[in-house]
């Protein structure tokens, strides 16, 4: 019988990385008098959003930078949106600018994007950064991409001609990683719910990248012997308790069945404790590149 995949602690990685940048802020202080500014712009009282956000306060004001909140109601209007994102991008305290996704219906995503300053945007979406990943250019790029990486690279180590699959293909993970493992020299699959035989491509993956936001979605089957999974999902569902799913409470699980995965897989990240906490992690780390470049120092 095979042994249990190695589980990815994304704690262990996370800690590591928030130790370096907390350590790089110290050093932007002492030589250069220059400390990294984040803010982060919630819109309405989304009860997971306001968790993210909490958190990426603490971790940025525990790196030692300067971080602020700007809550707006559900009702904000686009016109006060923008006009704090256009007050952000003239800000010189700030070097990185976070608005907080999904934002109510009412608002236009694309429209805040468009104007969002493409050197203080430290999750990667504007199309300036699009694009600056998508031709190899140095960039800003998406922070759970970065963080997979950053664990695949940690894990499995040389990533040089193995095969990926990406299934999912969000402009926020699925195509940004698809990007990231080719200029690892990886060979790349992006698959996603219309796939015509989904479980069959999958079974080719050395990597295989779970990013289609469906619970539960990748069976243990699905997977090749010995393979890397990152599970990007975050998905609430009722707990298997019969008591506590009666009483309504839910619990997080991934886009890859778990248990399952665990007997096939080499490596594999826990949804939660997985890619979630490298997320934060990579962007405070965005946001010290940020300063950096709007000092014009090395980066």
């Amino acid at each position: 019988m095979s042994q249990p995949a190695q589980i990815i602690d994304g704690k262990v990685y996370a800690e590591r990385l928030r130790g370096q940048v907390g350590e790089e802020v110290a050093r932007l202080k002492a030589t250069h008098g220059l400390t990294p500014g984040l803010a982060v712009v919630l819109v309405g009282e989304d009860p997971a959003s306001q968790i993210y956000v909490r958190s990426k306060g603490e971790h940025s004001k525990a790196a030692g930078m300067h971080s602020v909140t700007h809550r707006l109601a559900e009702s904000a209007t686009q016109d006060e949106l923008m006009a704090l994102v256009e007050a952000l991008n003239a800000d010189p305290a700030i070097h990185g600018i976070l608005v907080q996704l999904p934002l109510p219906r009412h608002l236009d995503e694309k429209a805040v994007l468009a104007i969002l300053d493409p050197e203080k945007d430290v999750d990667g979406l504007t199309m300036v950064n699009a694009g600056r990943l998508a031709s190899g250019l140095p960039g800003l790029y998406p922070c759970t991409p970065v963080g997979s990486m950053i664990l695949l690279r940690e894990t499995v180590g040389d990533l040089t001609g193995k095969r990926a699959v990406v299934v999912g293909r969000s402009m926020l993970v699925g195509r940004p990683i698809a990007q990231l493992l080719l200029q690892a020299d990886c060979t790349v699959t992006i698959a996603h719910s219309r796939t015509q035989d989904l479980p069959a491509v999958c079974r080719e993956a050395d990597i295989l990248v779970a990013a289609v936001g469906r619970p539960r979605m990748i069976r243990g089957d699905w997977i090749k012997p010995g393979a890397a999974v990152i599970d990007v999902g975050i998905n609430r569902v009722p707990f298997d308790d019969p008591v506590k799913a009666a009483e309504g409470r839910t619990k997080v699980v991934g886009d890859v069945h778990f248990k399952e995965a665990l007997q096939v897989a080499g490596w594999i990240t826990p949804a939660p404790g997985g890619v979630g906490l490298m997320t934060v992690a990579v962007l405070l780390q965005n946001t010290v590149i940020a300063a950096k470049r709007a000092a014009g120092l090395e980066i």
